[in-house]
C-alpha cells in the first residue's frame, strides 16, 4: 500500500522548520557550557539567532502571498547565517570542542538547504 503524501496543515510539518528546531535544540545545549561572561553576549546572541530561524518559518508559513512568505524565509536564512558566524567565533575562542562545532555546522548545512528549498517554493507562488 502506497503513503498519501502527507498535507502540511501546520508549520511544524515543515522539514525545515522541524530541522530548525533540532538546531535551536543543539544550541541551546552546546551554550550551557560557555563561560558565564559571555551568557549575556555570544550565549544570548547564538541563541536568539537561532530561535529567529523558527520563529520567521513559523511566521512565513502563516502568510498568504509567496511574496511575504520568501520574505519571512529570506529572513529565517539570515539568522542561520548569523549563527554560522558565532560558531565560528564560538570554536575560535574555544568554547566548542571541534566534535561540537561539526555537529552543529551540519545541522546549518541542512537547514540552509531545506529554508533554500522554501524560498524557492514561495517565489514559485508569486508568480
Amino acid at each position: 500500500m502506497s503513503e498519501e503524501k502527507k498535507k502540511i496543515k501546520s508549520f511544524t510539518d515543515l522539514n525545515a522548520w522541524r530541522e530548525g528546531h533540532k538546531l535551536v535544540l543543539i544550541v541551546y545545549k552546546a551554550t550551557r557550557g560557555f563561560p558565564k561572561e559571555e551568557q549575556f553576549s555570544l550565549t544570548d546572541q547564538l541563541r536568539r539567532a537561532a530561535t529567529s530561524i523558527t520563529n520567521n518559518v513559523a511566521e512565513g508559513f502563516s502568510r498568504s502571498s509567496g511574496k511575504d512568505k520568501a520574505k519571512f524565509y529570506y529572513t529565517s536564512l539570515g539568522s542561520l547565517t548569523e549563527v554560522q558566524n558565532q560558531l565560528l567565533v564560538a570554536k575560535d575562542l574555544s568554547y566548542l570542542s571541534k566534535e561540537a562545532f561539526d555537529q552543529i555546522a551540519e545541522q546549518t548545512i541542512m537547514v540552509n538547504k531545506l529554508l533554500s528549498g522554501l524560498i524557492k517554493s514561495a517565489k514559485l507562488m508569486s508568480l
